[in-house]
């Protein structure tokens, strides 16, 4: 498996709406395809954007920004992220 975990802080969730992205822990050897492919797959969206970063802890994080025509929300809601 690709994903491993939403990641949910408050900057994270301020940027659901501002930018329409959610931040996900990934497996440390995946790639921004195999991570966009999942998330279309999974979620059933279309994904514009895959930026990765690997934190000080080394950890992998993906940010993943949604077409226009797909809310975040939808799926931050479906991950139980917010009411």
């Amino acid at each position: 498996m690709i994903l491993i975990a939403p990641i949910k802080t408050e900057k994270v969730i301020g940027k659901i709406e501002i930018e329409n992205s959610l931040r996900f822990e990934v497996a440390f050897k995946a790639t921004k395809k195999q991570i966009k492919d999942e998330v279309e797959k999974l979620f059933s969206v279309k994904v514009v954007s895959v930026k990765t970063l690997v934190t000080p802890k080394g950890r992998k994080h993906a940010i993943v920004r949604f077409a226009k025509e797909f809310k975040a929300d939808d799926v931050a809601t479906k991950l139980k992220m917010v009411a």
